[in-house]
């Protein structure tokens, strides 16, 4: 991964990871006062900041290539702070590797980032319309409409590190997000976590941050005033704050088990700090459940709801009754846990079967459904064309042309980015 270093070779590490569509600076305000303190490790996500553009696909694929390049520069434990998708990544690590993790910050984070039709729909844009459309509505995300209007520059900034990433590492980290669900295993995160989060933020918000308050064992929350999304560049101080105080305090027990050692005269600094916001524990809140496992079945809803969407899905199953149970049964277990799970062929290749298939036949009922699948599976309309034209030339003329019609309309409504 690409990064860089920061702070004093001796002094305990950081790594602090960024948001989707941002840089390594997006932390740049935090960095003088935190490099007195902390050797700063920042790194790029693939294809961000001109990174190479290996696009990866799942969080702890992400996870992986940060500790190749961690244990590349002989960093082995360390203190974790990320945002958004980059606390995604920290969430990861202390799951999976938590002798690693000496304290960790979670920042505008959640155990389940909206759902998973969001984010594959945004890959369909991105992918049918390019980088743009997001760049430009990223400030209305990252931002307080008050700052937006204040810091012109500073909203430039963020909508060129949108329109400079590689839109095919864009749109696996949105895959990524669509796919990334750990409320059911927040109780075995057992680092001392703060989890920081703008009052404003209309993303990954307050109730997102005491979901994950109230799973973890030992969190904190902090809640920042006047702070959206990227709480760290509209709020510098009140989050340098916030990290500083957390990080001082988490690691006093385990300062001496990191691998880098601290300076002889070095002593992490426990001042007390009043920050803009306050940390506070936050109630008990239910967590969400979620399923899993390798029985036909389960593996079939997995798939037939990354393919159709939970909307399409959900609706489905509402409608099933006593009469149509075995047969929702049947398509959940053979059509999407048998035959979409297999290997052969990927989901590209399996969508132009669809496709055409349900042209041939002339069941064209299912063929939107199919269709929004054939997008979210990564076809561009371009492709979704070429299959109609060739069923026109073996299906017949007036099954392509009503297919057509149906598609066209489709492909508008899934492509055209939001206003």
């Amino acid at each position: 991964m690409q990064y860089r270093f920061d702070g004093p070779e001796d002094a305990p590490v950081l790594v602090i990871g960024p948001s989707l569509g941002t840089t390594w600076h997006m932390w740049d305000r935090q960095i003088p006062e935190l490099s007195q303190h902390w050797r700063i490790f920042r790194y790029d996500l693939p294809g961000h900041g001109g990174a190479p553009a290996h696009p990866a696909a799942a969080v702890s694929d992400l996870a992986d290539r940060l500790l190749a390049t961690l244990d590349s520069v002989g960093v082995q434990r360390f203190g974790y702070a990320g945002c958004s998708i980059g606390g995604a990544v920290g969430a990861d690590l202390a799951l999976r590797h938590p002798h690693r993790i000496a304290a960790l910050a979670l920042v505008a984070a959640s155990p389940r980032f909206g759902t998973a039709d969001e984010f594959r729909q945004r890959g369909v844009i991105v992918r049918s319309n390019g980088l743009e459309p997001i760049a430009r509505t990223s400030p209305e995300r990252w931002f307080t409409p008050g700052f937006a209007a204040a810091q012109p520059a500073i909203v430039e900034w963020a909508v060129q590190m949108v329109r400079t990433t590689d839109p095919g590492c864009y749109i696996a980290s949105c895959e990524a997000l669509a796919a990334f669900d750990i409320r059911t295993e927040l109780s075995r995160i057992g680092v001392p976590t703060l989890v920081l989060v703008g009052a404003d933020d209309k993303v990954t918000g307050p109730a997102e941050a005491r979901n994950l308050v109230a799973g973890i064992p030992d969190a904190r929350l902090a809640l920042v005033p006047g702070a959206s999304h990227l709480a760290p560049v509209e709020q510098p101080a009140a989050v340098t704050d916030l990290l500083f105080m957390h990080f001082s305090t988490a690691w006093q027990d385990t300062l001496a088990s990191i691998a880098v050692p601290p300076s002889p005269g070095f002593a992490p600094p426990f001042t007390p700090v009043v920050p803009v916001a306050e940390i506070a524990a936050a109630g008990e809140l239910p967590v969400a459940s979620s399923t899993g496992g390798g029985d036909p079945r389960e593996r079939g809803m997995k798939v037939r709801r990354e393919v159709l969407g939970d909307a399409h899905v959900d609706a489905a199953t509402a409608a099933s009754d006593g009469f149509t149970d075995d047969f929702e049964e049947l398509l959940t277990r053979y059509a999407w846990g048998e035959i979409w799970s297999r290997e052969g062929l990927d989901r590209r290749a399996r969508s132009c079967v669809t496709l055409t298939a349900v042209v041939a036949s002339g069941h064209l009922g299912g063929l939107a459904q199919h269709v929004r699948a054939a997008l979210r599976n990564g076809l561009t309309s371009v492709e979704i064309k070429e299959v109609l034209l060739q069923t026109a030339v073996y299906c017949g003329i007036p099954a392509a042309g009503a297919a057509f019609e149906i598609a066209q309309s489709v492909i508008q409504e899934e492509t055209t980015p939001p206003t």
